[in-house]
């Protein structure tokens, strides 16, 4: 024992945990490994090489180092007994080792006490049998609690994912909002720009027509006031001049001052006011409806399948090359090619248009709320839709002609789901069916993308409709 207690600690520790040995194993470079250490040094290196040395070992299961684990226990057995001071346990009342432990009383005994009265009829084991059982007894409740903190690790990643994607959501949607904001701004500018432009054309035009109506009528009015003042002079003047002048001709002057015609007014000559002012917010309103689109049904990105990009506007989405790395959240799928609407149906007749173009592999339609989204194929009995390229199976109907666009039409209150082709004006397929839960509008592709198509918005006053 002499020779073991001149070893160092560093003969007893293994080079992967730096920790004392624990069912060590020796590969034919005779370099020794924790058996535990060295599977997951290989597991992790994929590659079954000596972490000391590098050389490659041909075995799977290399042999225990049964001298080396002997050693390894007596070194811990000496340094236990060193740190509480070499002192053995003793029986209190009898002054002996204990060397068994009772299976009834529960507790470590000498021999002495196995052949008193007090333990008559008992069960013993030894105490290294004793402590091994207990410790395989702990072992299994120290199991189902690792396990669980796998778990806990493996939720807890997920949710550092999660925060992180947050904030990467937060940042890409305030940019779209404000890019959004900055359109919608830079069309109230430049509409504002051309009713104040049509405004100032009204003005100068209308000042022109007043500005040529008052110089003529200043030309009229000072020659009708020539006029006058000369009549004025001739009828203060002598009789015998007076009847001069009158009968020379200045009758006739008086005459064609009579037949002069009164001025007019301008009719329509003020800003038409009404036209610029009228409804103006509706108005505006009304008109960007050429700028702004809508789009019946919205895809959700938090359930996108990780090999899906979704688009800004989130009404289409592409394969992604190579896949995204995305939180697990429970809303996501785990199957290739799938996503969802943002919205979901109760009640109410709703439709859409996909554009499915040139894709060989597709699915459209319906699925409920409840669909399993964490299996590596999605429960297809639960979707209701048409698909082409043989995607699918279950209720989903199975096409043979090419499209380009589908129609869906959802009628909850008619207990039915209907497709259709909007182009050639042709009816596909129609599902009879009662929903007894929310549904949720379902895509499938593989490879080329598909997209929603938006409608024509429209602006409804009364009874009158404005497209």
């Amino acid at each position: 024992m002499a020779s073991k207690r001149s070893l160092p600690e560093e003969d007893f520790t293994c080079p992967v945990c730096f920790d004392i040995f624990k069912d060590p194993v020796v590969l034919l470079c005779s370099h020794s490994f924790c058996k535990d250490c060295l599977q997951k040094f290989w597991r992790e290196k994929k590659s079954k090489e000596c972490p000391v040395c590098r050389r490659q070992s041909s075995m799977d299961n290399p042999p225990l180092n049964l001298s080396l684990r002997n050693l390894c226990e007596s070194f811990l057995k000496e340094k236990s007994q060193r740190a509480s001071g070499g002192s053995e346990v003793l029986c209190s009342l009898h002054g002996e080792r204990l060397k068994l432990f009772c299976l009834e009383d529960k507790q470590p005994v000498c021999l002495v006490c196995q052949a008193s009265r007090k333990h008559s009829g008992h069960q013993f084991l030894p105490i290294d049998e004793a402590a091994l059982d207990s410790k395989e007894q702990l072992n299994a409740v120290l199991k189902p609690l690792q396990e669980k903190l796998k778990e806990f690790e493996r939720i807890k990643k997920t949710c550092d994912q999660t925060a992180s994607h947050i904030k990467v959501q937060a940042h890409q949607s305030e940019k779209q909002i404000k890019e959004e904001f900055e359109k919608l701004h830079q069309f109230l500018k430049d509409e504002e720009k051309a009713r104040i432009r049509g405004l100032k054309e009204e003005e100068e035009q209308k000042s022109l027509i007043m500005k040529e109506k008052i110089e003529e009528m200043s030309k009229e009015m000072s020659t009708l006031s020539d006029t006058i003042t000369a009549i004025e002079k001739q009828m203060v003047a002598e009789d015998i001049i007076f009847l001069q002048v009158w009968t020379c001709g200045f009758s006739s002057v008086g005459n064609s001052t009579c037949t002069l015609q009164k001025p007019q007014r301008v009719a329509r000559a003020l800003i038409d006011v009404a036209k610029h002012l009228g409804n103006l917010r509706f108005r505006v309103w009304e008109k960007m409806k050429d700028i702004v689109q809508f789009t019946p049904v919205l895809l959700d990105p938090n359930t996108a399948d990780s090999s899906l990009i979704i688009s800004e506007d989130l009404t289409s989405f592409k394969e992604a090359n190579p896949r995204q790395t995305l939180p697990d959240n429970p809303e996501r799928f785990n199957v290739f090619g799938c996503v969802v609407g943002s919205k979901g149906f109760n009640s109410g007749s709703h439709y859409w248009d996909v554009e499915v173009g040139h894709s060989t592999r597709w699915c459209v339609g319906v699925t409920t709320e409840s669909n399993q989204r964490k299996m590596d194929t999605i429960s297809w009995e639960r979707v209701w839709g048409v698909e082409y390229g043989q995607c699918s199976i279950g209720p989903v109907h199975k096409l043979k002609q090419k499209l380009h666009t589908l129609r869906v039409h959802l009628d909850l209150d008619k207990r039915q789901l209907s497709f259709s082709d909007p182009l050639q004006n042709t009816h596909l397929h129609t599902f009879k069916h009662t929903f007894t839960e929310k549904v949720l509008p379902f895509f499938f592709s593989l490879v080329s993308p598909l997209s929603i198509l938006p409608l024509k918005p429209s602006v409804t006053t009364g009874h009158r409709r404005l497209c």
